[in-house]
């Protein structure tokens, strides 16, 4: 009989990276797998069902999840959302034959948060998995030393449920093994977005692409939260404005639609018709605007990944370790910053270099995207190997 593959995680909420990853395993599924019944418990139910053709559920019972309660209603709501989640989740679970947690940072901190949200949400995917019999893979995922005690065990102990542990680079794989996770029998596999196909689209003579986050810190950065984005948002702005005055086209790009706010700032600023911001809601539509363009500035992790999988000279403006590995994995580990500190002449420094020794980077991009697609081939005919059953009801 036909098996029942699940998809979990925030999918359809408004990041691009993640609904790339849910594109990547997507396209596995149906080229391997093309008899499997694919669903989905995820963020944004409505969004992935109409533009991937996937029955879909709401992740969590309460739809102001993510939203800070204010009020004993919407406290008391949000708590009595956190029982009802148990039995939900463990009903949809009940479902599949196996469930993929296709990439995202699901085991990692390095942005604000709390929890008893998404880290809660992935404990009872993996607890109801290994309870009822149903394999929950985690697959080519990041991670980090998790400093805060119960966000940390949460995160240990749902990684500990999975019954399949990837990471997405040595990084992560460290990251779990110092906080407890035996991860000898875990591999360590490229990004799901490697998997994606690259758009055939010329670049426009002289275009730079720069990719802008809502950066406003870390967890550990929330009372400097406001003074944090000021800077970031100003320090890009004045790089904008100098690729400007140098007659630089400049094209804008986000990673989250909470991204589209330092766009318009920007753009405010730079009063200039050099200056554009293509909408966009897809990490296709993002590759297909980036592909049109010969160099790249960016901060989110997967418009770095984007500029580098299309073989774009980059410089990673990164708000975590993981920018400063994905960067070097590629072979461009001098062209980052962080985007707490931002230097804007040794930016323009590395801008400059990055644009004198273009045509020795993109070979060396050539030459390692190559071998990250043949790694993430072999994770798939892993998967289809070991987790997902063939007719297995």
């Amino acid at each position: 009989m036909t098996s029942r593959v699940g998809v979990f995680g925030l999918l359809g909420s408004g990041n691009l990276g993640n609904d790339g990853s849910l594109e990547a395993v997507l396209a596995y599924l149906r080229a391997e797998h093309p008899d499997a019944v694919i669903s989905a418990l995820c963020g944004g139910p409505e969004q992935v069902s109409t533009r991937y053709g996937i029955r879909a559920t709401r992740l969590n019972w309460y739809r102001d999840e993510y939203r800070t309660a204010s009020g004993v209603r919407s406290i008391a709501l949000k708590g009595f959302g956190k029982l009802v989640d148990i039995v939900r989740t463990a009903r949809w679970v009940r479902r599949q034959d196996a469930v993929i947690v296709p990439g995202m940072g699901v085991l990692e901190a390095t942005l604000p948060l709390r929890p008893w949200g998404f880290p809660y949400a992935l404990l009872l995917l993996c607890a109801s998995g290994r309870l009822l019999g149903t394999r929950v893979a985690l697959v080519s995922v990041g991670a980090n030393v998790i400093s805060h005690r119960v966000t940390r065990a949460i995160v240990r102990t749902a990684a500990r449920l999975a019954a399949y542990r990837s990471y997405r680079d040595e990084l992560s794989q460290d990251a779990m093994r110092t906080m407890g996770v035996d991860v000898s029998r875990d591999e360590v596999y490229p990004d799901l977005a490697f998997a994606l196909p690259a758009p055939d689209v010329s670049a426009e003579l002289g275009a730079v692409g720069v990719g802008v986050m809502a950066y406003s810190g870390g967890n550990d950065d929330r009372a400097h939260a406001d003074e944090i984005y000021r800077d970031y948002v100003g320090n890009m702005t004045a790089f904008v404005q100098w690729l400007v005055d140098k007659g630089r086209p400049v094209r804008l790009f986000i990673g989250d639609q909470a991204d589209t706010e330092v766009t318009d700032a920007i753009r405010a600023t730079v009063d200039s018709p050099l200056v554009t911001a293509t909408p966009m809601s897809t990490l296709d539509e993002l590759m297909t605007s980036m592909a049109g363009v010969e160099t790249v500035v960016a901060t989110r992790y997967h418009n770095v990944l984007c500029a580098l999988k299309l073989e774009k000279p980059t410089v990673a403006i990164g708000y975590a370790k993981k920018n400063d590995v994905l960067m070097a994995e590629l072979g461009l580990g001098e062209f980052c910053q962080s985007a707490s500190a931002i230097d804007i002449e040794l930016l323009i420094r590395q801008f400059t270099e990055l644009e004198t020794r273009s045509a020795e980077l993109r070979a060396v991009l050539a030459e390692r995207n190559a071998a990250l697609s043949a790694r993430l081939k072999h994770q798939f005919a892993t998967l289809s190997d070991t987790l997902i059953p063939r007719g297995a009801r």
